[in-house]
């Protein structure tokens, strides 16, 4: 079982020049994962702020990296998407994951969004999970503080799982889609409990757009309303930022 601390605890936080130098310093500490276990199961986000850990990765790749024994899995997938739709986050994942880094396709592992019973494909998905053990878990924020597909209100204890998605979330995430009613409404995602179980944990966040929820997660209170501030629990958690991103941190102190 993952080790936690006291609610309130911060994480370790880096800010950077800008989003891809942050993308650079993540893509180095998974790198020196990789090469420290060469068979580790990574957790992989979408969404606009990991791309550029993907891209520094693939550098490292082309560099000698070997990554063939990883597992890549995926933290969550739009439901009722076709098989190969450009914005499902397998297909996504294909083309800023698999194909740059060389990857074989099977090592990405992805919850079952055209599953005809969502609930039981979730199950299946947790107990993968469970039973591998994810040494690193990616991941971005979202602007009302979600992680992964999981909007304020949802448990911290809750596990892999079918979800809907917010107003908010459906108008962010329009720009990959024609429109925010071409959205899909719902999704898999893993849970709070399952995320806090990484044994790792790097939250990636640029633009201005996402510096309240950063210092909501970071020095809010530990609260089901901004779900990303259950990091705060996590013994191993690091904070990358642009300087946008970064621009609303106020320590408990009252520093920034």
């Amino acid at each position: 079982m993952t080790p936690v601390v006291p609610p309130g605890v911060p994480p370790v936080v880096e800010v950077t020049t800008d989003a891809t130098a942050a993308g650079e310093a993540v893509a180095t500490r998974i790198a020196a994962l990789i090469r420290t276990k060469p068979d580790a199961v990574i957790g992989v986000a979408t969404g606009s702020s990991p791309m550029p850990v993907y891209a520094a990765l693939a550098r490292y790749v082309e560099a000698g990296l070997n990554v063939t024994r990883v597992t890549w899995c995926a933290l969550d997938e739009y439901l009722g998407l076709p098989p190969h739709h450009p914005q499902s986050y397998r297909t996504v994942l294909e083309h800023a994951l698999v194909e740059p880094l060389h990857v074989d396709p099977a090592m990405l592992r992805v919850p079952d969004g055209t599953a005809a019973d969502p609930d039981r494909a979730a199950g299946a998905y947790e107990r993968f999970l469970a039973a591998t053990g994810v040494d690193l878990q990616i991941l971005g924020i979202g602007r009302n503080g979600h992680i992964g597909f999981n909007e304020p209100g949802t448990p911290f204890a809750s596990t892999t799982h079918r979800a809907r998605l917010t107003e908010s979330t459906r108008k962010a995430n329009a720009r990959f889609f024609t429109d925010a009613a071409s959205v899909p409404p719902e999704c898999l995602t893993q849970g709070l409990a399952t995320i806090m179980r990484a044994r790792q944990i790097e939250l990636i966040a640029a633009g201005e757009e996402k510096a309240d929820a950063v210092a909501r997660a970071l020095y809010g209170p530990v609260t089901e309303q901004c779900p990303a501030s259950v990091l705060q629990r996590h013994a191993d958690v690091r904070v990358t930022l642009d300087v946008a991103a970064a621009s609303r941190l106020v320590s408990p102190s009252g520093h920034r």
